[in-house]
C-alpha cells in the first residue's frame, strides 16, 4: 500500500484502501479513517455586456483612499488555493510596471495535484482562480485610470488543487494547505484565499480538512473563505467556511447602478448562518455581484459561456467567491500597513469596522446570520488599533489537539427563532430572497461593538473525542439542521452524493471530495 499523498499538516496519509484492508489495518492499529471527499469552488455568473469593464470595487469598499496614499500591499503575499492561474501583465507585475515579487522570492504556482512548484510555465484550465485572483491583485487600470485590484503590488501565489471543471478531492486541498504552511517564510505567505465551499458533514473540528485550515491559522496565515453560494436559507454556510477562528465571507451587489448606493443589497444567493456548533457567520460581506476579473478566452468558463464575456481579457462573475478575493485584498492592505499583526488581529479589524446594511428607522435590514457585522470598510479596517475582539475564550492549539472544542452563543427555540446569548433580538429575523431583491437599505449601521465579541463555550470531551451525533449530546440547532436543512442518514448504506451525512472523523474515507462554489446568476 503505497500513500498518495502524505499530509503532514494533519499528520495524515492518504491511500486507496479495498474494505478488507481497511478492517484489518484498524485491528492492528489505532488510527482514525475520514473518506477523501471531493470540494468545488464557489463562482457563478452572467455578465450584462460592456464596450469597457470599469474599476468600481475599490471605490464601492472605500480602498480608493488607501491606494492614494501609496498603499498597494507590497511585501504581503497572498496564494490563492484554487483552479490554478494564467499568466496576464496585471498579475505578472506591479502597479508601476515592475516584475512582481513575492517577498524576497520569484511568484510562482504550486500543483497540488501533481505535488510540484515552478517559477514560470504554470496555467490554468478553468479560468475560476485566475479571475478570483485578479480581483485582489490586478494591477492593470481602467479607462478612467482605476485600479482594477484591492492590493496591486502584493505577491501572487497560486495552489492548484482543483481540476478544469472546479473539482477536487480533500487530499490534494489539504496538501495545497501544507504547502502554504511549509512555504510560508519563504514567500512571506500572510494570506490564504479560499474561494469554495464543500457540504458540513460533521463537527468543525472533526473535518481534516478544517483541521488543516485551522493549523494555517495558528502558524500565522490569514485563512479567508467564502460563505458559498446556498442562498440566504439558514445554516448553509459550507467547509471550511463553518471553521469559527476563519475570516467567513458573504457577498453583496452593488445592483448595477456604483453611484447609487440606496439600491445596494445582499446577493440572494449568499449563504447564512449559523453554524451547527452556534457560530455566527458569515463574518462579513464584500462585493460578490457581475465583478469583473482576467480570464482567458480559452479558459473553460470562458468557452462555455461566452455571453460572460467582457471587452480584452476580462469576464463578469458573481459568486461569494469573488466577494472572498475582496478581503483577501483588503487583509493584505492591512498587513501591509502593520506587519505585526495577528490573524485574529487582522479578523478583529475587518469585522470592527465593517458598516451594517440598515432599514430608513435604523434596524438591520439583514440578519446578522446574513451579513455578519456588514460591509467592508477598507479605509478603516487599515487605519484601524482595533485588538482582541475576535476569538475570544478559545485556543485553537487546544481545540486542534482535541482537548478541547467551542459553541457558539447561538441558539434555536421550537418555534424556529434564533436567538444570541446576550444580545438584543432585532439581530437575528431572517430576511428572505423575495424580499432582498427590493430592499432599500443604507450601508452605515455599526453594530460591530455589539456583535463582534461573541461568547463561547465550551463543549464536553470524553477521552479526547465528542460525537454530535447521537441522539443524547445534540443541540436544538443540530435538531433543526437535520430536519430543516438536510436529510440525515445514521449509516454510510446508500450514499447519495446529493444529500448530507453527519459523520465523526472515523466515517471520512479517501474518496471524500469538494468544488468550488455553484454558479450563479449575475446581481
Amino acid at each position: 500500500m503505497t500513500p498518495s499523498h502524505e499530509l503532514k499538516i494533519i499528520n495524515a496519509l492518504a491511500l486507496e484502501l479495498t474494505t478488507e484492508q481497511l478492517s484489518l489495518l484498524k485491528e492492528q492499529l489505532d488510527i482514525k479513517v475520514t473518506t477523501n471527499h471531493k470540494v468545488e469552488l464557489s463562482g457563478k455568473g452572467r455578465a450584462k455586456l460592456a464596450d469597457r469593464p470599469l474599476s468600481v470595487v475599490n471605490d464601492l469598499i472605500k480602498a480608493t483612499p488607501v491606494q492614494y496614499q501609496a498603499s498597494y500591499g507590497q511585501g504581503v503575499t497572498i496564494a490563492f488555493l484554487d483552479t490554478g492561474l494564467e499568466s496576464f501583465p496585471g498579475l505578472d507585475a506591479n502597479e508601476d510596471g515592475w516584475g512582481r515579487f513575492c517577498y524576497m522570492d520569484f511568484c510562482g504556482a504550486y500543483d497540488a495535484i501533481a505535488d510540484r512548484f515552478t517559477y514560470d510555465g504554470y496555467s490554468e484550465e478553468s479560468g475560476h482562480g485566475t479571475h478570483v485572483a485578479s480581483i485582489a491583485v490586478n494591477s492593470d487600470r481602467d479607462a478612467n485610470g482605476k485600479l482594477y485590484g484591492i492590493a496591486p503590488n502584493a505577491g501572487l501565489l497560486g495552489i492548484k488543487a482543483f481540476d478544469a471543471e472546479g473539482k477536487a478531492t480533500y487530499a490534494d486541498v489539504i496538501r495545497g494547505i501544507g504547502w502554504a504552511v511549509q512555504e510560508k517564510d519563504r514567500f512571506n505567505l500572510r494570506v490564504l484565499n479560499m474561494s469554495f465551499s464543500g457540504p458540513v458533514r460533521s463537527s468543525y473540528w472533526e473535518d481534516p480538512l478544517n483541521q488543516a485550515v485551522m493549523k494555517a491559522w495558528s502558524e500565522g496565515i490569514v485563512v479567508v473563505a467564502s460563505a458559498g453560494n446556498l442562498g440566504s436559507t439558514p445554516m448553509t454556510v459550507g467547509v471550511p467556511g463553518n471553521v469559527p477562528y476563519i475570516i467567513t465571507v458573504g457577498a453583496m451587489t452593488d445592483n448595477y447602478t456604483p453611484n447609487d448606493l440606496s439600491d445596494d443589497k445582499l446577493a440572494d444567493f449568499s449563504s447564512a448562518g449559523p453554524t451547527v456548533e452556534g457560530f455566527v457567520k458569515p463574518d462579513l460581506i464584500a462585493p460578490g455581484g457581475h465583478v469583473a476579473g482576467l480570464m482567458s478566452n480559452q479558459a473553460q468558463i470562458a468557452q462555455e459561456h461566452p455571453e460572460y464575456k467582457l471587452a480584452g481579457k476580462y469576464f463578469e462573475m458573481s459568486g461569494t467567491s469573488q466577494a472572498t478575493a475582496v478581503i483577501s485584498g483588503v487583509a493584505a492592505l492591512i498587513l501591509a500597513n502593520d506587519p505585526s499583526l495577528t490573524p485574529d488581529d487582522v479578523k478583529c479589524r475587518l469585522m470592527s469596522t465593517a458598516q451594517a446594511a440598515l432599514n430608513n428607522d435604523g434596524s438591520l435590514a439583514y440578519s446578522v446570520f446574513q451579513q455578519g457585522a456588514g460591509l467592508v470598510n477598507a479605509a478603516a479596517a487599515v487605519n484601524s488599533n482595533a485588538s482582541a475582539c475576535v476569538n475570544q475564550g478559545m485556543d485553537i492549539a487546544l481545540d486542534m489537539s482535541g482537548q478541547q472544542h467551542y459553541q457558539g452563543p447561538v441558539s434555536v427555540d421550537i418555534d424556529k427563532n434564533f436567538t444570541i446569548e446576550g444580545q438584543a433580538n432585532d439581530y437575528v429575523p431572517f430576511t428572505d430572497e423575495a424580499v432582498i431583491s427590493d430592499k432599500k437599505v443604507s450601508w452605515q449601521g455599526d453594530v460591530a461593538t455589539d456583535i463582534v465579541i461573541w461568547k463561547t463555550s465550551l463543549v464536553e470531551t470524553s477521552d479526547n473525542n465528542y460525537s454530535i451525533a447521537s441522539a443524547s449530546s445534540k443541540s436544538a440547532l443540530q435538531s433543526f439542521f437535520e430536519t430543516d436543512i438536510v436529510i440525515w442518514k445514521t449509516s454510510l448504506d446508500a450514499l447519495d452524493t446529493d444529500i448530507v451525512i453527519w459523520k465523526t472523523n472515523v466515517d471520512f474515507d479517501a474518496s471524500e471530495t469538494i468544488q468550488v462554489n455553484n454558479w450563479v446568476e449575475q446581481q
